[in-house]
């Protein structure tokens, strides 16, 4: 819904705006401004680091640039009406890239893809849809664009489950490997390495010191040039097991948190229900035996020591961080089956994008930039 720049509450909805042409707050350098307490302004400043910070900055610079584009189509619209047909575009921005980039770069195989944008598109495709518009049902012209919303049964919303499999800490490195931007990149296309930041310095109030320095253009050049840390097991990022952790205005907190304890005991506390069960929920077939969830030997020994015999008793995220992968996927096949039937219900739910996805809701001009 764009919250993580937008906010999601008045104070905060208020808090990020100009009220000049519908435009989002961003200093010149690029990167969030902050406020007089040095706490940047955005939707969403908790518990940040240097790399959310930035993508951040970069859809508040789309929100803007789509600001820019209406006002110079329609210069009848106020601020309020910029803003908020701004805000739909770059909402429905940011799931389309969800849709068919991200997910896709997670589930590396071709069947992937293909099902992916065919959820956006339908077994039409983007071609066809873009000639003539939505046709037929879900199937052949995908979910966008539906007549009306689909929800089952439930409003719209995102389940403890969805929360559960989402925790994906391990993708995040010891370091972020800086590149030379200002030379010519090697053989391989990669910039020069410049140097490693360790990740300490790019998280809370200290990274926003520490992305100042860097730059907006370095961060992102550098990121896109590395690779994220695989999602098993002993690959939890050890500065997350000491965090500083902060309250809802992005201030740090007294006590530190050690994340991955935290994780387990949040499913608990919830109720979500161990691994097996989580599985059978699924209609996937349960482990009987700790061999059936992999074949590291020294997994096995540990998950012995840790809960004995009793394959029940497991934990869905250590679960989910030892299961055997699918060739091309980063997520077990269990994550994956609740990351498809979410990523397809946050669109057919949503009349964002079904019976309001038109140039109607969108304007002209942000239809076509959404498309």
């Amino acid at each position: 819904d764009g919250s993580v720049i937008y906010g999601s509450n008045k104070e905060r909805l208020q808090k990020v705006r100009t009220f000049t042409d519908g435009k989002l707050k961003i200093s010149e350098d690029g990167l969030l401004q902050q406020d007089e307490d040095g706490i940047p302004i955005s939707g969403d400043i908790r518990n940040s680091w240097a790399g959310v910070s930035t993508l951040q900055a970069l859809f508040i610079k789309e929100h803007n640039a789509v600001c820019d584009t209406l006002k110079m189509e329609y210069p009848d619209l106020n601020d309020e009406e910029l803003y908020r047909y701004a805000r739909l575009v770059t909402s429905a921005v940011i799931a389309k890239i969800h849709t068919i980039d991200w997910t896709v770069e997670l589930l590396k195989t071709d069947m992937l893809l293909a099902g992916m944008r065919a959820n956006w598109y339908g077994l039409l495709g983007k071609k066809f849809k873009d000639t003539f518009g939505h046709v037929g049902g879900s199937s052949l012209g995908g979910l966008v664009g539906l007549r009306k919303p689909v929800n089952h049964g439930v409003p719209y919303s995102l389940t403890e489950e969805f929360t559960s499999v989402y925790r994906l800490h391990q993708l995040l490195p010891d370091s972020i490997h800086l590149r030379n931007i200002n030379v010519a990149p090697g053989p391989n296309k990669s910039p020069p390495l410049l140097e490693e930041v360790p990740m300490p310095d790019l998280i809370g109030h200290k990274g926003e010191k520490t992305l100042s320095q860097i730059g907006f253009t370095r961060q992102f050049v550098s990121m896109g040039h590395q690779a994220c840390g695989a999602l098993e097991l002993w690959n939890y990022p050890s500065w997350l097991r000491d965090l500083v952790a902060q309250d809802v205005d992005g201030k740090d907190r007294p006590d530190h948190v050690d994340l991955a304890a935290l994780e387990l005991y949040r499913d608990r506390e919830r109720k979500v229900a161990r691994y097996n069960q989580f599985r059978r929920a699924l209609l996937l077939i349960p482990i009987s035996k700790w061999e059936d969830l992999t074949e590291d030997k020294n997994a096995i020994e540990v998950l012995k020591d840790v809960y004995g015999d009793d394959v029940e008793e497991l934990d869905l995220m250590v679960g989910l961080m030892a299961e055997k992968k699918i060739k091309g996927f980063a997520i077990s096949e269990t994550a994956f089956i609740v990351f498809l039937l979410m990523a397809t219900r946050r669109l057919e739910a949503d009349r964002f994008f079904t019976s309001d996805f038109n140039e109607e809701t969108y304007t002209k001009k942000g239809f076509e930039w959404v498309n």
